[in-house]
């Protein structure tokens, strides 16, 4: 049996995480028995889908990596098929019209409720006969059997056991002949082969209604895999105020996707004590049956943590054309300064995001304005003022402009006025970008380049002098 699996995403909003990590899963299962990934768009709900979201979600996974095989196919334009399967399922007595009001419908669950039973569909109009009333467009229901039990053994969940007294008569078809999800779920199923369905724990429930839906229609029901839902890591549901954003806002705060394909993968699965897996080892190790039945928390420090890993194991060519178009963004120009490449590769040990390496990388392309005042306050004392003087004698001199020889000069200049080397490190570092922050000091006075290091020193005796007539 060759596996078929299905990512298949409403298209109401952006590809979030829980979603993204879905899709995941079962592109894994269908890409390491050799088998198919669909992509479907379940776009039935015309008032919340859009064109947009739609963009968002196949962007989302084009970033992560996870291509298909079939898609994306959207159930809009699919209607005359779902209209096909509901009028079969009239004509062989599994499903019928119903007519009942809203109304009629909530004065039965009241009803229902006073007597300690389940609030469902009462099925008057199960076995209705005589002429529609007039007026009245009405749904259509699936006929659901009153016995037995579905029963299904989920890959992740075990078996599970529903008796159908426990399900009602589901709509199928609104009153304007629209098909409802379940519906159309079961339909898109059977005809796109799908062997297997990776889905989110809160389709359990849907799922017998669906098997009695597929076995109405004579068609064998897919294998099912609830997956766990993901929590904040306050062991709350997980919100935008957890990082439950977009995909790719990820991408634009400079997260790369093997870091999120990496998180996403051990949010609820484990492969022993590993956390670190590449795509390929993913493929190898992933499996449904390690899957955790206990929701998982998404956690953004362990993301970043993984995102800094992937940093200092990333291309260099890749983070310096990222920096090239983080830094054209802000409209810092880099054809004057100093190799993105060298640069990058002087961030990227401290590096959490890509972001962030753009926005320490900056100093190096443009200069500052004004020293921090508590940092220049701090560092700039007239005691530190000859030894600055002698450092900036020191780099004018030298002919090879290489870190080795810079750091050189800063500690044989340390040394000659009995300075630890950060006495003199930390106050030249405030001389040449105007903060307490950069990577080390012979990288940092290298990149920024003789010119501006020299311009730098001057400002900052110039400042020493000023601040202390």
């Amino acid at each position: 049996m060759t596996i078929v699996t299905r990512f298949a995403p409403s298209p109401t909003g952006y590809l979030h995480v829980g979603g993204a990590r879905t899709a995941l899963f079962a592109w894994l299962l269908a890409r390491q028995q050799g088998g198919r990934f669909v992509l479907r768009i379940e776009d039935t709900d015309r008032e919340r889908s859009t064109a947009e979201s739609v963009d968002a979600i196949v962007q989302g996974l084009q970033w992560l990596g996870l291509d298909w095989d079939e898609g994306p196919i959207y159930q809009s334009e699919r209607g005359d098929r779902y209209g096909q399967v509901i009028e079969q399922l009239l004509a062989t007595d599994n499903a019928y019209r119903c007519y009942c009001g809203k109304a009629e419908l909530d004065a039965a669950r009241q009803t229902a409720m006073a007597r300690g039973e389940k609030p469902k569909y009462n099925g008057k109009c199960r076995d209705r006969a005589g002429p529609p009333p007039a007026g009245v467009a009405p749904v259509i229901r699936f006929k659901n059997p009153r016995q037995g039990e579905v029963v299904f053994d989920d890959l992740i969940k075990g078996r599970i056991a529903i008796d159908n007294n426990e399900l009602d008569d589901l709509i199928i078809a609104r009153p304007d002949g629209t098909p409802t999800y379940n519906l159309t779920v079961v339909v898109d199923d059977r005809d796109m082969g799908i062997t297997h369905v990776v889905r989110g724990d809160d389709h359990v429930n849907n799922t017998p209604r669906q098997i009695n839906i597929l076995r109405a229609l004579h068609a064998r029901p897919p294998i099912y895999a609830h997956v766990p839902m993901i929590l904040g890591d306050d062991g709350k549901r997980l919100s935008k105020r957890h990082g439950a954003v977009g995909v790719t806002q990820y991408a634009d705060e400079g997260y790369l996707p093997p870091a999120m394909l990496n998180h996403l993968v051990r949010l609820g699965w484990s492969h022993g004590d590993e956390e670190i897996f590449s795509k390929r080892e993913m493929l190898e190790k992933f499996s449904l049956d390690h899957i955790n039945r206990a929701a998982a928390a998404f956690n953004g420090e362990k993301l970043q943590w993984f995102n800094q890993h992937y940093i200092r194991q990333a291309d260099t060519d890749l983070l310096a054309r990222d920096l090239r178009r983080r830094l054209d963004r802000q409209g810092i120009a880099t054809a004057p300064g100093p190799d993105l490449g060298e640069v990058a590769d002087v961030l990227r040990e401290r590096a959490r995001t890509l972001a962030e390496m753009a926005q320490k990388a900056a100093i190096f392309y443009r200069d500052f304005d004004t020293f921090d005042a508590k940092v220049a306050a701090k560092n700039l004392k007239p005691a530190i003022a000859e030894p600055l003087r002698a450092l900036r004698d020191r780099l004018r001199e030298i002919k090879d402009w290489r870190p080795r020889a810079i750091e050189e000069a800063v500690a044989e200049t340390a040394a000659q006025f009995g300075l630890k080397l950060g006495k003199l490190g930390q106050p030249t570092r405030v001389a040449v970008t105007g903060s307490g922050v950069s990577p080390p000091i012979d990288q940092t006075i290298y990149l920024i380049g003789r010119a501006r290091a020299l311009r730098g020193l001057e400002r900052a005796l110039d400042y020493i002098e000023k601040a202390n007539p």
